[in-house]
């Protein structure tokens, strides 16, 4: 336990410290977007090609892996729709609650995170989660919560636009670069891969600091008060159904004949286990949802998480440096 702490700790306190920093106004509110934009269009990015480019393709792209992560996806997703689709929770509010419930926060703290814990080769496998949940699960679930305007814009319109959001990240094209440059043997060198190295040495610390900013930010911004039952459910969703959902389902695939190392699952299993993303925070606001509501679900998960999070890696007996 101790030499999980020694990894986790650290990861959890710098989100604490960026969360600090904007309460007390040390880090201007205005200085938060300048944050999120460093780490989305220049030190993520170079931190994800660097691990594209040196993990071999078909870990990146596994079927296997990305068949079950995808299904765990949409089951979380469905089911917490389900579950919370009642007045005052309308079908946009329920999806963007069912994104966070199965949308981890893989990029910005899951791949550092996890690298740490497990080694290089869990990149691979995290990498996978990231292309899921970026490609299928928020576009469906930006589609759904869109659906209330499909009979004047139509569905497909509302699909299309979520896909075009997808496309318009820039970390699934750091990582396809950075698989196109595994598959044709093309390494960095000299000042361009300095360059790249130092962006993404700085895209873990930054990443995590910028969590809590955008954090209290939401919070301050968050409209009226928000019922305790109304959010924690869904953040409890993220942290137990979820990753046990992963487990369970990936143990039965193994036990068929499916394609899945333990340790893959054991990777799919601690990413599932991760708080909600909270670039979602940014998307509610933008789509008109209760980002009060998604907000409070992130901040709780994330709070949360370190105890949840940290708790699961002992019980999988992980030895961080093994």
């Amino acid at each position: 336990m101790q030499a999980i702490l020694a990894v986790t700790v650290p990861f959890f306190a710098l989100v604490l410290a960026g969360y600090l920093a904007a309460r007390r106004h040390v880090l201007p509110e205005s200085a938060i977007p300048g944050l999120n934009a460093f780490v989305l269009y220049f030190a993520l990015p170079c931190m994800l090609f660097r691990f594209g480019m040196n993990t071999p393709v078909l870990q990146l792209l596994n079927p296997a892996m990305l068949a079950l992560y995808t299904a765990c996806a949409l089951l979380i997703v469905f089911f917490t729709i389900a579950i919370t689709l009642r007045e005052p929770v309308g079908l946009k509010d329920a999806a963007f609650g069912a994104l966070v419930a199965a949308f981890p926060n893989t990029g910005f703290m899951g791949v550092p995170l996890l690298v740490a814990l497990l080694g290089p080769a869990a990149a691979g496998p995290v990498i996978c989660t990231m292309l899921a949940d970026l490609f299928i699960t928020s576009s469906l679930c930006i589609a759904l919560a869109q659906a209330h305007g499909a009979a004047e814009h139509g569905a497909r319109t509302a699909a299309l636009r979520a896909l075009r959001g997808a496309l318009s990240n820039p970390l699934p094209w750091a990582i396809a670069l950075g698989a196109l440059c595994s598959v044709a043997g093309v390494k960095t060198s000299g000042p361009v891969d300095v360059v790249v190295r130092m962006l993404a040495d700085a895209a873990s610390p930054v990443a995590l600091f910028t969590i809590g900013a955008v954090l209290h930010r939401a919070g301050q911004h968050a409209q009226g008060r928000t019922p305790v039952s109304r959010f924690l459910p869904v953040a409890l969703i993220k942290l137990f159904v979820h990753p046990l959902l992963v487990l369970a389902l990936g143990a039965a695939a193994r036990q068929l004949g499916a394609p899945l190392s333990a340790f893959q699952l054991l990777v799919l299993t601690l990413a599932a286990a991760l708080p909600s993303a909270s670039n979602v925070s940014l998307l509610a606001e933008r789509y008109g949802a209760d980002n009060g509501r998604i907000a409070r679900i992130i901040m709780s998960s994330t709070t949360l998480a370190f105890v949840s999070f940290t708790l699961l890696a002992w019980l999988f007996g992980v030895q961080p440096g093994a």
